[in-house]
């Protein structure tokens, strides 16, 4: 994090003052930034320096840029300018003063009906128009959808967006879309179409009014095969007060299969509309195309099917060398000139000393290591034969093998760095390890929602690889909501409105200046009036401030 400290005062090309960071992700950092020429505040996207020569990644910050400024939407985070150089590489986009839909979803649990219809209308009508252009978001999810206080939605992170006539950028693991959200024909890994945003957004809908996603695993794996073959629970076991219709509605958007969800964009907001002004509307049952849709679904299965059947003749060879092999040992067991009992030498500390003995004793050992978090390290764990057991050897030169697994002792590992990545990939990372994961979520003003900001012990930490250990996870949950009174202004000095402005939580917006009789520097007007409930941190004020009875505009 004290890397991105460097940025902040700094004039990127003559025009955009870093003022603060406002917004940290898995491969950029978002500013704010005042824009010296067009006197705005904008925000700046930069690339974080670890990805600046990662191919893939410029990649994706470049088609980004490119996606989004094909589009103009007041539903969609518009693009000012950008910037690709060897050192540097950033966009300059509107800022927005707001919370991720994530944050606000984190906070308040399940949705309202009414919100969850005027959220998805929004969403659907920006990506009506982006896919009008030719653009696939394919990365819909409430981390990369903006609440302004005004209740205006803003789609925004169109770095992995499928374009019209441009290369795809790569689908990789931190390039493929969130595994909670994405289609099953994008987890599947084939192609996709306007149809696969339409599955994200029932997705995100169903969490909007169950309070929790449809598809939760230990692992994304897990959950990409639960987006293709399993059916969510009716979301009104979770939600009664979901219209029948709505549900219905959600149902069909995350259909398996494209050909039995809404077409476009277009047509599922009519149809959302439609449900909006009256949710008595009941859809007419999909069942004979499920009944397609599931043989689909079988025949998918076919590769996983030839594949056991391959692993089990491997098997079927691999048994059938060693009963040959045996009956082939057998027989030359009828010219033995010898036989031993084996050695017992399980709980015995390994040394050279112990190896050297061996050898000398008709024995050829062949060395097994293994962790062990109750055996101490190089102490004998077991042997193969038994100790007891009788071996034929064929002339006094023969050796009998005898294989001998040893304690490595218990497993340890250097903790790695897992801020600023998703906390449910760093948790599978961690419980793979064989410790115990603990998560702790907490508001923080600039990392993303679900992202870490740090671990106890930290990174560097050499831990055992026992359950014993415990890692905590500390998660962002993103902003906190805070609610203030906008104080009465009016009649205030300037000096004064900005100490109340600070102390209320809220920001300076646009200042104008009039003639009045008022003392110079008087609050004339404000543009929120006073008492109104608003957000904290995110609320700015316009003032009119009276300059005095001399002043000429």
């Amino acid at each position: 994090m004290d890397t991105l400290s460097k940025y902040i005062g700094q004039i990127l090309d003559n025009r955009y003052k870093i003022v603060k960071t406002i917004g940290v992700g898995g491969m950029a950092v978002v500013f704010e930034a005042n824009d010296l020429i067009q006197k705005r505040t904008v925000a700046v996207k930069i690339l974080r320096d670890e990805f600046s020569k990662d191919a893939q990644a410029v990649k994706r910050f470049i088609n980004e840029s490119r996606a989004v400024s094909m589009l103009s939407h007041p539903n969609i985070v518009s693009i000012y300018d950008v910037s690709v150089k060897e050192n540097l590489k950033y966009i300059v986009m509107e800022h927005i003063n707001g919370i991720t839909l994530k944050s606000y979803m984190d906070q308040k649990g399940q949705l309202s009906v009414k919100e969850t219809f005027a959220f998805s209308e929004q969403i659907l009508k920006a990506l009506d128009h982006a896919h009008s252009k030719g653009i696939i978001h394919r990365d819909i999810k409430p981390q990369n959808i903006m609440l302004l206080e005004n209740g205006r939605i803003k789609v925004t992170d169109f770095g992995i967006a499928k374009l019209p006539n441009a290369e795809t950028v790569t689908m990789t693991d931190k390039a493929i879309g969130t595994v909670y959200y994405i289609s099953p024909e994008q987890a599947g890994g084939k192609k996709t179409d306007p149809r696969s945003d339409l599955y994200s957004l029932g997705v995100l809908m169903y969490e909007m009014l169950a309070g929790k996603l449809p598809f939760v695993a230990d692992s994304p794996v897990s959950v990409a095969l639960m987006q293709i073959n399993d059916k969510a629970e009716p979301l009104r076991n979770i939600n009664p007060a979901v219209p029948r219709s709505l549900e219905q509605f959600i149902e069909i958007a995350m259909e398996k299969d494209p050909d039995l969800r809404f077409q476009s964009a277009g047509q599922m907001l009519k149809q959302l509309l439609k449900i909006k002004s009256n949710p008595n509307i009941v859809f007419k049952s999909n069942q004979s195309k499920e009944d397609e849709s599931g043989s689909k679904t079988s025949s998918s299965m076919f590769p996983i099917i030839i594949g056991v059947a391959a692993a089990f003749l491997v098997v079927l060879i691999t048994t059938g060398t060693i009963i040959i092999s045996k009956m082939l040992s057998e027989e030359s067991d009828s010219n033995v000139s010898r036989e031993i009992e084996v050695i017992s030498v399980q709980g015995q500390m390994y040394t050279e000393e112990l190896k050297s003995r061996l050898e000398g004793e008709s024995y050829r050992v062949i060395e097994k290591y293994e962790y062990n978090n109750e055996i101490p390290k190089n102490q004998i764990i077991s042997q193969t034969p038994a100790p007891g057991e009788k071996r034929k050897l064929a002339n006094e030169q023969a050796k009998c093998d005898i294989t001998i697994t040893i304690s490595n002792g218990v497993k340890t590992f250097k903790l790695d760095d897992y801020t600023i990545q998703d906390y449910r990939e760093v948790q599978n990372k961690l419980k793979a390890l064989g410790v115990t994961v603990s998560v702790e979520k907490e508001y923080h003003d600039t990392i993303l929602v679900d992202y870490v900001i740090s671990t106890d012990p930290p990174a560097g930490t050499v831990l055992e690889s026992t359950p014993d250990t415990v890692v905590t996870i500390h998660v962002s949950q993103g902003q906190k909501i805070e609610y203030t009174l906008v104080p009465d202004f009016v009649g205030m000095s300037e000096s004064m409105a900005m100490e109340s402005l600070t102390e209320a939580g809220l920001s300076l917006g646009n200042t104008t200046y009039r003639q009045s009789q008022k003392a110079e520097g008087t609050i004339l007007e404000q543009s929120l009036a006073p008492s109104t409930n608003v957000l904290k941190g995110t609320t700015s004020v316009d003032f009119v401030i009276s300059g005095g009875p001399e002043y000429k505009e």
